[in-house]
């Protein structure tokens, strides 16, 4: 099945979701939240860690998927933009309206790239936050488009100023999909080895929302209304259970760049990432 060139700039929505208190919180055990950051897992005084946005919008980027065409089996989150413009309540009605901006071709053997953009707006009037979403698909390059040019994220020649540990349950993807990614490849073993893998792997969104924990608890600890933009590149898989280190440069007054590594290997999972925070 080829790529869909007719769902650029198609609309996706307006989709609609309602969510409780306890989404939060199911949401907040599902990134490994717990009684050392109750403010999240409580629904007396709730906060919203901010990453929950992506579960809140995860039937409009399973429909993005759906109408780009992508070929299910391949597909992978490869990267993942944030800007936030007002907090998240602990509950409401949000509607999302995106559309897929463009598609691009890494090689016949490289796979290809599907750009998702949406904006949200909750329930009391106020545009919450906008999404950019670059989906991978590795069996969908050699279309004949063009790549896409990127300016790299250049991480400072000196030790991070904050190193956050975190160890991820191995049954973390079990917690995690009942917030809206139930995608087979995260629990159903048969399916991951027909993928490639040795079992069903961590969603990449479940580890952005660790990372999301880290850097609130090094830059605003308590105050996760003042996360401003998050963004990453999803890099290599990682398996449940295994540790995690989130590395931490900051490079300015409210700014920062992160990677998160497979502790056992050093290698990056999540990457290229930059954060800002701050009063929005």
């Amino acid at each position: 099945m080829a790529l869909n060139m007719d769902a650029i700039g198609k609309p996706v929505g307006p989709l609609h979701k309602d969510y409780t208190w306890k989404d939060v919180v199911l949401y907040a055990l599902g990134v490994g939240a717990g009684f050392s950051e109750l403010d999240y897992c409580f629904e007396k005084n709730l906060k919203v860690i901010p990453s929950f946005a992506i579960a809140l919008i995860f039937d409009a980027l399973s429909q993005a998927a759906i109408d780009s065409g992508i070929n299910l089996k391949g597909l992978l989150h490869g990267e993942q933009e944030l800007i936030f413009h007002n907090p998240i309540p602990p509950q409401g009605t949000l509607t999302t309206i995106g559309k897929i901006t463009g598609y691009f071709d890494k090689g016949k053997d490289k796979g290809a790239l599907a750009v998702f953009q949406s904006e949200t707006v909750h329930s009391n009037g106020q545009h919450l936050f906008t999404s950019i979403v670059t989906l991978f698909g590795r069996l969908d390059g050699g279309f004949g488009g063009q790549d896409r040019k990127t300016v790299p994220v250049v991480f400072p020649d000196r030790e991070p100023d904050f190193v956050v540990e975190q160890t991820p349950s191995p049954d973390q993807p079990l917690i995690y999909r009942l917030s809206g990614d139930i995608f087979h490849l995260h629990v159903d073993p048969e399916f991951a080895k027909r993928s490639g893998f040795d079992k069903p792997i961590m969603h990449g969104l479940c580890t952005h929302g660790f990372a999301c924990r880290a850097l609130i608890d090094s830059f605003v600890p308590g105050h996760p209304e003042q996360v401003r933009r998050m963004t990453c590149r999803f890099s290599k898989t990682l398996y449940p259970g295994e540790p995690i280190r989130t590395l931490i440069w900051k490079t300015a007054d409210g700014k920062a760049l992160w990677r998160t590594v497979n502790a056992n290997n050093e290698q990056a999972v999540i990457d290229n990432g930059e954060f800002e925070y701050g009063d929005i």
